[in-house]
Formats: C-alpha cells, structure tokens, sequence
C-alpha cells in the first residue's frame, strides 16, 4: 500500500491535479494494446504524470526509497503487454513530456521527450527535408519513448533498419533517480560499454527515458508504391530474395497470406480472386520519377519470373494510398474475424519465410484453428494472428498450444520470440528457450546492478519469482 504521506510527497513533486487515485482513472491505465486476458490486467494503486526530468528523479528516489513498484507508460500501443502495472504501485505516465528538445539541422539530428508521438517526429524533420524513417502501425499514436522502449521497427525496416538504428543518445532515469547521460552526437563513440543500445529495448525494465536524441538522414525525393499478387507464397518470397539479391532494396516488403488478404476483401467490400495465395506491396524510393520507373520496372520483371497475377504500379499519389490502405487496415480485419485475437511477433532469417509460413500453415490444420499470417518479408519479421474464442475452454488450450508451436518453428530456423514488440508479459515463459540459461542469467544480472530492488516494470521479459 501507498501511505497518506507517500501521497503528499508525490502531489508535492508534480502538482496534486497530476495524482490520480480513483478507481475509474487508475483503470484506465491498467491495458494496452496488448491481446491477453484481461485476469492479467491488474490497476496501479496511483497515476503519476510527471512533465520534467527532475520530476521522474525525485519520483523514483521516493519509490526506491519505500521499495514500491513503478511502471512507465506511453501511449499504451504495445502488444505484449509492458505497459501493464502487474505489481500495483504507481502508473507513471510520460504523456505529458512532449517536447521537443532541440532540432540541430547542421548534424542531422533531433532531440526529444518521451511523449511525442512517433508521426509528430517524422512530420517535424519533414517539414525540413529530413527524414526519421522507422514507422510502427501503431506511428500516428505510439509515442517515442515506447518506441525506444521496445525497440520498435516497421514497415521501413528492411531498407532504414529499426529504432535502435537512430537513438544517438538517452537521457535515464535511474531507479535510484540518478539522472543518467548516455551516447551523444558524435557518430563514432567506443568510450565503455554501449548503454545507450542498452536501454533501447529494455521495456523499461532498467530505467526511464526522459530524452532522446535521434539521428536522421535526408528525405527521398520521390517515392512509388507496387502492388504484387502470387499464386503462392513461395513465389512471393522468391521474388523479394532475387529483388534484394539483384540490387533493389524497396523501402517496404509487406507480404500477406491468403486468410489476411480475403479477410481485408470482407472488411472493405472488395472483389480479390481467391486463388490468389499471397499479396506483396512494395514501397519504393530514390533521387527522382525515372529512378522510380527503373526499380518498378526491374521489379515487374523479377515478378513475372516467378509467376505474379497481378501487378500494379500506382500512378499518383491517391493509388498509392489506396494500395497502402490493405496493408494499414489488415489488423482490423482479422480482428473482426473472431471474438479473440492473439497476434504474435517472430522474426527468422529471410531464407526461413516460406518455410515458417508453411509450417504455421500445419498448426492452423492441426489445431482447428484460424491463422493469418502477414508480415514484414523484406527483413523475416513474421505476425503470426491466432484467431479463436478463448470462452471456450478447448478454443483456449488449442490457441495456447499453437502459439507455444509457432515460437519454437522460430527458434528451429535461428529466428527469435519478437522482432519488434518485446517479450513484455506474453514471451516471458519462452525466454530461457530463446536465450539458454546462460542468456537469461547475464540478463538478470545487468537488472541487479541497475535495479537492485526490482521496482521497475516487475513482472516483466522473465517471471518474478517471490
């Protein structure tokens, strides 16, 4: 329990109107994003919103001191459930840092607060011709300190690579308040341990970023978008291999299977052969038109190799849209497709695609159940949705049985638990098969030293035990 004085003291470091302790408010900050029952969602005993470095210092020096847990917390977009106060204790909300720091054209580099939100950053550079391009689903809402927090990728990936590509330097707070500076501008720094890589993936486990500095890359001049229909996904992932082979690295290879791609024909009315077993949407960028018309065009010609149906290369900026509007609006869709979703996040080596797809193909048949496989296939970053209805128990087993399957197809190809959305609540019972014992070990250490106590996010990547 937080006692009356704890209270005080929190009013006192960041106004009384930024405590919040009613029942509605705090359950309110209890979800995420998240796809887990809600028996694992559990209420903060208070909603501290601090708005300054020196508030979240004095903050944790308070909960340290009194051994009380502390959850950071974003814009709740995660997936697997980091955000969810599992011990009680304080919510503490960054929506209120916001700022942003410094924009410095001359390095290319910008800093920021916790709370911007993932498109207010790629909006802002922009605006002056330069270019933060990781881009998360969840971008128009995800705010940047989750980002950083789970080391999110994106569509882009597979040209710009993920988050923890950007982040220069991180301002922590430590779990003691010790306010921490990490990495700078200064392109090459090989002075100690690398913690600014460090806590970029942490799930906010080993402290809590209060500033970011993000490095950044000038602006493609143009841009296109492809639209690729297979007979297979064989035929699919063949053409993204010889495409990256020969030279032609798009800015986005989404694939989607056939459940994914009829699920979207439902949900938005429209007419997509039902023998078509995989779609490919493919974003392209360079200096100009004709460097465009170049990459489609050599594009096109890999495809028809390989047996494509359908291709179409948008021809203005409204196509382009509407073919990126299938892929954005997929999650919804499956979504609708059942009363439970578990939407899962494996990544394997590129060559490992077809393969894992067709094995996450089997599990689907021998489970009975609904599986939509969709996912970044330029860099092997499969989502994996288990449809069911987990009121019935046989649906729960059965879908609990199949995820447990699906992790280890990932693992058997040297892939991994999450490309991009953590382990969080959902993988932990899978971390020591990922990682060996030995893995898991170093990484309890590294939290000892950090977080002697264990305040921050319990619960998380590994199970605590009492």
């Amino acid at each position: 329990m937080i006692s009356t004085e704890m209270k005080k003291k929190l009013c006192a470091i960041v106004g009384a109107e930024y405590v919040l302790e009613s029942e509605i408010d705090c359950f309110g900050y209890s979800y995420d994003s998240s796809f887990i029952p809600l028996s694992l969602h559990n209420k903060p005993e208070l909603v501290v919103r601090p708005a300054t470095t020196a508030q979240v210092s004095a903050i944790m020096a308070l909960a340290n001191a009194a051994g009380i847990p502390v959850t950071a917390r974003g814009t709740a977009s995660g997936r697997t459930g980091g955000s969810i106060p599992l011990a009680g204790g304080i919510s503490l909300s960054l929506e209120r840092m916001t700022k942003i720091v410094e924009f410095d054209a001359k390095n290319m580099m910008i800093t920021v607060e916790p709370g911007v939100r993932t498109i207010e950053v790629y909006n802002f550079c922009a605006e002056k011709g330069l270019f933060y391009p990781p881009d998360p689903a969840s971008w128009k809402y995800s705010s940047i300190g989750g980002n950083v927090s789970e080391n999110a990728g994106g569509m882009r990936a597979v040209k710009y690579g993920v988050t923890s590509n950007y982040v220069m330097g991180l301002e922590v707070v430590l779990a003691d308040g010790t306010v921490l500076q990490t990495g700078g501008k200064a392109i090459k720094n090989v002075t100690g341990y690398n913690l600014t890589q460090l806590f970029t993936g942490a799930e906010g486990t080993l402290g809590i970023i209060t500033k970011i500095t993000l490095r950044l890359i000038p602006l493609p001049k143009a841009r296109n978008t492809l639209q690729l229909m297979f007979p297979s996904i064989e035929s699919a992932c063949d053409t993204i291999h010889e495409m990256l082979q020969s030279g032609v690295i798009p800015a986005a290879a989404e694939l989607m299977d056939q459940t994914s791609i009829q699920a979207v024909a439902r949900y938005r009315q429209l007419a997509i052969d039902p023998a078509i077993e995989a779609c490919v949407i493919i974003e392209i960028d360079g200096e100009d038109a004709e460097a465009l018309k170049k990459q489609a065009s050599r594009i096109e010609s890999l495809a028809r190799r390989f047996q494509v149906k359908e291709v179409q290369i948008a021809g203005s900026p409204k196509e382009a849209e509407d073919i990126w509007s299938i892929r954005r609006g997929l999650s919804s869709a499956i979504g609708a497709m059942a009363p439970n979703r578990f939407g899962e996040d494996i990544s394997v080596p590129r060559d490992a695609f077809p393969a894992v797809v067709r094995k996450i193909r089997d599990i689907s048949e021998q489970y009975k159940l609904t599986i939509a496989v969709y996912g970044h296939a330029g860099d092997g970053n499969i989502h994996p949705s288990v449809l069911c209805d987990i009121s019935r128990q046989e649906d729960a087993d059965k879908a609990h049985h199949a995820i447990n399957e699906i992790f280890t197809a990932a693992l058997s190809v040297g892939g991994t638990l999450s490309g991009e959305h953590g382990i969080g609540i959902t993988k932990r019972a899978y971390l020591e098969q990922a990682l060996g014992p030995a893995g898991v070990a170093v990484l309890k250490a590294i939290k000892q030293a950090l977080d002697p106590k264990g305040i921050l996010n319990p619960g998380k990547i590994w199970e605590t035990k009492e």
